[in-house]
């Protein structure tokens, strides 16, 4: 099921610059990327990131693996303009990732919170399985469930929220096989259902998941921090604002 909606809004790049590396959303994501990498990849030598935005991802995945060559591509050249101040040494070039023609190039490949901008996402996952080198690893998260479909999803330009079937179907389809898959954003799915009945459309402010008070931040950066606790623990969840899946390239 899709949704149409307006392009994404390349000034919203600006707000997330200087808001990531403080908001309780964005800093435990990178926590629980970082963690898989470290699960399933621990050691590579190249890495693609599609929809790098404005590098927060690949400047802590640069923070953890020094040594790897890292590349950044994004549709919006106002989101690559950030991620050159954060990574002034990574390549990084603007791209539609339905039109990538590499083959067997990357080890790594990340898409988080990306597919469910594109259009034609299975292209963009063929895509990037021929891009993967032998054996390669694809590392995607995606906003979960239409019953949670609100305002912000059509604010951000989002076609669709995934299934888990859904995504493992088309990662397949692109001949990936899914080595793990797991909801998370949780434990804070009925505060996130209350608020999408609470909000309308002419209520709806985006910048309202950022503009929060220290303390509620602090909070929800605890439970999120409490829920990758228990994903390392080997805990899967059925339900969660987001799907995080890994999958590798068959041979």
């Amino acid at each position: 099921m899709t949704h149409s909606s307006h392009p994404y809004p390349p000034a919203a790049f600006e707000s997330l610059f200087h808001r990531e590396s403080t908001n309780w959303w964005f800093i435990q994501r990178n926590q629980l990327i970082l963690w898989a990498l470290q699960r399933f990849m621990p050691t590579f030598d190249s890495l693609l990131e599609i929809g790098c935005g404005t590098g927060f991802v690949l400047q802590a995945i640069h923070a953890q693996h020094p040594h790897a060559t890292l590349t950044g591509t994004d549709y919006f050249a106002e989101g690559l303009a950030y991620a050159k101040q954060r990574l002034p040494n990574v390549h990084l070039m603007q791209l539609d990732a339905q039109t990538m023609s590499d083959t067997q190039k990357y080890d790594v490949i990340g898409a988080f919170d990306v597919l469910e901008h594109i259009p034609d996402d299975q292209l963009v996952l063929q895509n990037c399985a021929r891009a993967l080198t032998p054996n390669g690893m694809m590392f995607i998260s995606v906003p979960q469930h239409m019953w949670l479909w609100s305002h912000a999803d059509v604010y951000a330009a989002h076609a669709r929220r995934y299934t888990e079937k859904d995504l493992h179907q088309k990662l397949q389809c692109a001949g990936l096989h899914v080595v793990y898959s797991t909801s998370f954003v949780s434990l804070l799915v009925p505060l996130m259902l209350l608020v999408r009945i609470r909000v309308t459309a002419d209520s709806y402010n985006p910048d309202a998941e950022f503009d929060i008070s220290p303390t509620l931040n602090t909070i929800l950066k605890t439970i999120m921090q409490f829920e990758l606790w228990m994903l390392r623990m080997g805990i899967r969840f059925p339900i969660g604002g987001s799907r995080f899946m890994v999958a590798q390239k068959r041979t």
